[in-house]
């Protein structure tokens, strides 16, 4: 339908059509790197993780209600020539402080604000432009916003409307903090009355730089090789939990996200697939009248590099720049009440282009996208004033509708030119969902303080109560889904969708679900009665337990990476401990003190312990990783020393080494002699832990185990069901796993247990069909083998993952799964 209704809309619009699209298009083969399949190539390395500096002055975050100006001297960081910006004739970090500090003496418009710090120590900058205001005036405001994210409506002319500009969360796309800059400045110093009139209807928001160690570097990443723009609904990284905080306190009506590079500049609205819990009808009107008009400014700035601006709703095929995840700021802002664009400038200057082409070249390409960035937004801040009352009614209405419980809208062919039956997502929200212990306390609890840091809001039962038939205890966790935020509270609580047959490409991952992978007990209740005591909960608070007679040993399941963290945490102490076949971990009765204290710490539980179980001492482990398979095996506690072919071939000491995880960066086959040989030596008496291509390549290369790996469709990913075996591994995993670029083992030897197997229907939630030549597909991997295990022919004890367990931090239900390989196959 979209494209029979072209010719209207480009009428309309009076705009010429873009043209079809180049290699600068995303699509499934030709997509941004952000921790997917590269994850296999490239080793993380310690020097990554080496330089975070102490949080050397701390969050100063005015408290909300203290008014503006709120004037704070920035610290100043001494002058780094190696920063990368400068050579493309832009702002150096070093130099934003002095240029804030300054505007900040100069204009009593603006405000700074430190809102955390980057991996790196690296303070963030929250610059806000708006018109003084005393407290009194302040507390009105903050008192509208309130009232607004209660679906209660507010005096649209006394409401200063909220936009927010987010700027470099890649590194190495650094223009939008340039483009920034010039906006601030203007705002700041201008005399215009359209200017005045601005700041007294407005608060402007800049997160100036979202990424000050990737902009030094002149990486994509930040410093622990995560995409930021990929963590969203996991905020994993400092940095995205800056964004979050920023976003939920400044409830904007409009945000940019600035990006590059895609040629002629990329203006959202996406295709669909769109996120089906999105009130979408409250969106796309803005979002497309709002793309037009950034549009005809990036036109109008003459330069022929920019003459034909590419808006996927209108442009692009279905999928290649969809609207699915939450993981992205633009789509994650959504739920949080704005009308968000992804922004891609179009002239490259980073990669290979920055290394090669002129410096002449490179400023003059800089220069041409900072110019974009600075249209696009002050287009925005004008379609923002002038449609104030309208999206401040929008605002409103999303959040009235969640928290009535109201069913989202359909939305007729031709709401906007060319919205058709391809656009149409939505889901059926359900009455509430209870959160347990039944499982895991502390996977109850980080799920729970999830959902309240992302301003989901979530009671805690005061007392027993029935739900849909089923008798829950106090202490039970209710998530009431007649809540304003109920999108986002659905989208990390559902199931999600297997959309394999909706979209030919997806240009992300298409299925994340909290509730399937985050180890929680979780059910759902989709109507019905529905009465209890609760009490808002501010943070969860999961209770350890010693749950033993005295003198009796005691034992831990290791169900959550919670349990692994306290195992690890006694192992640091010299305490021996106990490992039986079934993964259970015994502690001394003698170090019952000990126990006490880490489930005291962690939030675990410990229990009376069967007879039986080989020594267990502390693990070391050789991981060639990507960068969240690292942080995970970090994070739970255990001691990495991290590889890559190179390092291996330069000489490495195995002597003290336990284990050997292999993921990424390590290649068998180009080991020098020397280094395959000390190799050799350690698999004679160490164990060997694999995941995806780079590992099952390994596992043949070593003659390890007998198992032949196949490969999925290359683009597959997505929360999948799994049937678990009774195995060192399989025994005690949750029934659904996650997978990109999966695998699965056949012709597997004598002695190879199947830990694990893809279930009948493979996909729970995402999105993943056959090649064009019928391999690979969700039929072919149905009830196959997806993680093994077995002992070589040389004693070494391997574990082969298919799955993705620790794929960017995110499910981390998995985590102890790789936990009891690891423990497993370092024990002899």
């Amino acid at each position: 339908m979209r494209r029979n209704l072209l010719a209207v809309l480009l009428a309309a619009a009076a705009v010429v059509a873009a043209p079809a699209h180049g290699s600068a298009q995303p699509s499934s083969t030709d997509r941004e790197p952000g921790n997917g399949p590269e994850r296999n190539e490239i080793a993380t390395l310690d020097n990554a993780f080496q330089a975070r500096s102490a949080l050397a002055q701390g969050e100063n975050r005015a408290d909300r209600y203290q008014g503006y100006p709120r004037r704070t001297t920035l610290r100043t960081y001494p002058e780094n020539a190696a920063d990368k910006s400068i050579k493309l004739g832009l702002a150096a970090y070093h130099e934003l402080a002095p240029k804030l500090n300054a505007l900040q003496r100069k204009s009593n418009r603006v405000s700074v604000e430190v809102v955390g710090q980057s991996g790196l120590g690296r303070d963030l900058y929250l610059v806000t432009l708006t018109a003084p205001e005393s407290p009194v005036e302040t507390r009105l405001q903050e008192g509208f916003r309130a009232s607004i994210e209660e679906g209660r409506t507010v005096p649209q002319s006394l409401y200063k409307a909220p936009i927010w500009i987010n700027n470099n969360i890649h590194g190495d796309e650094w223009e939008g903090t340039d483009g920034a800059l010039r906006v601030i400045e203007h705002l700041a110093t201008s005399n215009d009355k359209d200017t005045r009139n601005l700041l007294q209807r407005s608060r402007i928001y800049f997160n100036l730089t979202a990424n000050p160690d990737g902009r030094v570097a002149g990486t994509r990443a930040n410093n622990a090789g995560f995409d930021l723009n990929r963590d969203f609904v996991t905020s994993s990284q400092p940095e995205n939990r800056a964004m979050q905080d920023i976003v939920e306190r400044t409830q904007p009506l409009m945000m940019l996200d600035e990006h590059g590079y895609v040629a002629n500049t990329l203006i959202e609205p996406t295709t669909p697939p769109h996120g089906q819990n999105y009130d979408f009808d409250l969106y796309i009107k803005h979002g497309y009248a709002g793309g037009l008009l950034m549009e005809k400014a990036v036109q109008a700035l003459g330069h022929p590099e920019v003459a034909k601006p590419e808006i996927p709703f209108r442009d692009y095929p279905v999928g290649e720049w969809d609207g699915w995840a939450p993981i992205y700021t633009a789509q994650y802002s959504m739920y949080h009440g704005a009308v968000s664009y992804t922004i891609e400038i179009p002239m490259r200057v980073n990669r290979g282009d920055y290394d090669t082409l002129p410096v002449a070249e490179l400023q003059r390409r800089s220069k041409i996208n900072t110019d974009v960035v600075e249209a696009t937004i002050k287009t925005t801040l004008d379609y923002v004033d002038d449609n104030r009352r309208s999206l401040i009614a929008n605002q409103t209405e999303m959040f009235r509708r969640g928290a009535a419980g109201e069913k989202q809208r359909n939305i007729p062919d031709g709401f906007v030119p060319g919205f058709g039956p391809e656009d149409r997502f939505s889901t059926e929200f359900p009455r509430a969902y209870v959160i347990t212990n039944d499982r895991s306390a502390p996977a109850a609890a980080r799920l729970v303080d999830q959902l309240v840091r992302h301003d989901v809001r979530v009671e805690r039962a005061e007392r027993s109560f029935t739900l849909g038939g089923k008798r829950y205890p106090a202490g039970s966790y209710v998530v009431d889904m007649h809540q304003p935020k109920r999108g986002l509270a659905n989208v990390m609580l559902e199931q999600g969708s297997d959309i394999s047959d909706k979209a030919p490409v997806m240009y992300d991952i298409s299925g994340w679900s909290h509730r399937l992978l985050w180890g929680a007990s979780v059910d759902i209740h989709k109507g019905g009665d529905f009465r209890f005591d609760g009490k808002r909960v501010t943070a969860a608070a999961p209770i350890g337990d010693v749950d033993a007679a005295p003198g009796k040993d005691l034992a831990i399941t290791l169900t959550d990476q919670k349990d692994v963290s306290a195992v690890n945490d006694l192992l640091s102490r010299g305490l021996e401990l106990r490992r039986q076949d079934d993964g259970t971990i015994v502690v001394p009765a003698g170090e019952r003190a000990a126990a006490k204290e880490v489930a005291d710490r962690y939030g675990v539980r410990f229990g009376t312990a069967k007879a039986g179980g080989v020594a267990l001492q502390r693990k070391v482990i050789a991981a060639a990783v990507s960068a969240d398979e690292l942080q995970v095996l970090r994070e739970s506690g255990f001691e990495v020393r991290t590889i890559s072919t190179a390092v291996l071939n330069a000489g490495f000491d195995w002597s003290r080494i336990d284990a050997l995880y292999v993921g990424a960066g390590l290649n068998h086959s180009q080991l020098n002699a020397t280094a395959k040989a000390s190799l050799d030596e350690f698999l004679k008496r160490g164990g060997v832990v694999t995941r995806g291509a780079t590992g099952s390549r390994f596992n043949t290369d070593a003659k390890l185990l007998q198992a032949t790996p196949v490969a999925g469709w290359e683009d597959a990913n997505g929360v999948v069901n799994v049937v678990n075996g009774a195995g060192p591994v399989g025994t005690g995993a949750l029934p659904h796993s996650f997978v990109y670029s999966p695998q699965w083992f056949t012709n597997l030897g004598t002695g190879v247990t199947v830990e694990q197997r893809y279930g009948g229907t493979v996909i729970a939630a995402g999105h993943w069909h056959a090649r064009d030549n019928g391999t690979g597909g969700q039929d072919a991997a149905a009830g196959q083998a997806a993680v093994v295990s077995g002992t070589a022919a040389n004693g070494a004890k391997v574990v082969l993952f298919g799955t993705e367990p620790m794929f960017r931090n995110h499910p981390k239900g998995l985590y102890a799964q790789v936990a009891r390989a690891l423990f497993w196959a370092g024990t002899r």
